[in-house]
């Protein structure tokens, strides 16, 4: 069984938060002040460049009003 290394796993779900805060029109630094993380940190997030703690994942999905498993499908 094919498994996901660490990078896929986070480039998925940064792809997935991208795409829910565009379908909610919400804008990096409307997200990133209601997770309570700097805009710049976002931005890092969503392009693949910085892995965000469980923490911050979950918080986003509150933010976003979404399940976990909206980002990541085991």
């Amino acid at each position: 069984m094919y498994q996901m290394n660490k990078q896929e796993i986070m480039a998925e779900i940064a792809e997935n938060i991208r795409l829910e805060r565009l379908r909610k029109h919400i804008t990096q630094a409307e997200l990133a002040s209601e997770v309570d993380i700097s805009e710049k940190y976002m931005n890092m997030i969503e392009k693949k460049k910085s892995i965000p703690s469980i923490v911050i994942i979950v918080n986003i999905c509150k933010a976003l009003d979404i399940d976990l498993n909206t980002l990541y499908k085991l």
